[in-house]
């Protein structure tokens, strides 16, 4: 058994393998040739962010399983792995915490305007806090949550401390068991009405790119602030950067974007009303000892057959089994 692991993840993850003396290596390259020939004889792949195309993983003749570093997927062809049984695993429980409590600190700096009011007492104004634009509280507010996997569920939960009303928008979810966790099941366009906050916690594919455009600005309320820690895409730029200009929403607070990382003459960069992060809100270092423990161990479980595989982390079981 070997195991190709691509790009570094946490050395907890590493010890998985070692205690079970598996064979395997870690390569930081991330170009197409030098994975065909790295990856060659795998039976396993971890992989973070680099791109697994087919033409990569025809080369992996003995490839049984790719094991995601996180829960998106969309940097892997998961047509071929379903044409050739091969599995594909998420790290599903790892990274709930870490991203709630990111989109909450979004929410949280942006309602209070919190480096606004920084930036005053740091230039000596601070008898100007009055000159500040209105803040709010989140008590009472509405937010719609866009997807209630783990992720939407768990940040749910922290909604309700702070007493918002908690909308829930998944055709996936049944109404009963968003209402089982005090929340409300809603139409997609009538929470686009309504809401004060959204929080997008759904995959990119060919239904979700550009869920969110020049159309949908049009309904939000003007003071909406909209988090997207899902991926980029989902938010049409272009859209986002008018309406923020033009101030046709509060705010929203972006960790993803279409192409990352982003150019350096962004539209985004010069909005006071847009808080950007690098893609991290699943990188606090707990959640990243989780996902590379996860992620391990969702190879190993696999590949010997182990009854302590969790099937929920693999995306196409049905496919494969």
């Amino acid at each position: 058994m070997k195991i190709g692991i691509v790009g570094e993840i946490h050395p907890d993850g590493y010890k998985i393998f070692e205690e079970k003396n598996i064979e395997f290596f870690v390569t930081h390259n991330t170009d197409e040739s030098s994975l065909k020939n790295e990856l060659i004889d795998v039976d396993g792949i971890v992989i973070r962010t680099a791109e697994l195309n087919a033409n990569i993983l025809s080369s992996s003749t003995k490839l049984k399983i790719v094991a995601r570093h996180g829960v998106g997927y969309d940097n892997v062809d998961t047509a071929y792995l379903d044409r050739n049984k091969i599995a594909l695993a998420i790290t599903g429980k790892a990274n709930a915490t870490s991203v709630s409590e990111h989109v909450m600190t979004m929410m949280l700096c942006l309602t209070k305007n919190i480096f606004e009011s920084d930036k005053l007492v740091k230039l000596g104004k601070f008898k100007e806090k009055r000159n500040l634009p209105n803040f709010f509280e989140l008590y009472n507010k509405n937010i719609l949550i866009l997807g209630f996997g783990r992720i939407g569920r768990t940040l749910s939960k922290r909604c309700l401390g702070f007493e918002m009303k908690v909308y829930v928008h998944d055709p996936f979810v049944s109404d009963h068991e968003i209402k089982d966790l005090n929340c409300i099941p809603i139409n997609k366009e009538e929470g686009f009405k309504i809401a004060d906050y959204i929080s997008i916690h759904l995959p990119l594919n060919s239904e979700t790119k550009n869920l969110i455009t020049f159309d949908q600005f049009k309904i939000f309320k003007s003071n909406l602030i909209l988090i997207n820690t899902a991926r980029g895409g989902i938010i049409n730029e272009d859209a986002l950067c008018d309406a923020l200009k033009n101030k046709k929403i509060f705010g929203a607070g972006i960790d993803v974007f279409e192409k990352e990382p982003p150019t350096e003459n962004h539209k985004l960069f010069s909005l006071s009303n847009a808080l950007l992060t690098p893609h991290n809100a699943a990188l606090t270092l707990e959640c990243r000892k989780r996902m590379s423990v996860e992620s391990c161990e969702n190879v190993l479980n696999f590949l010997t057959r182990s009854k302590n595989l969790n099937k929920n982390n693999i995306i196409n079981l049905n496919i494969i089994s």
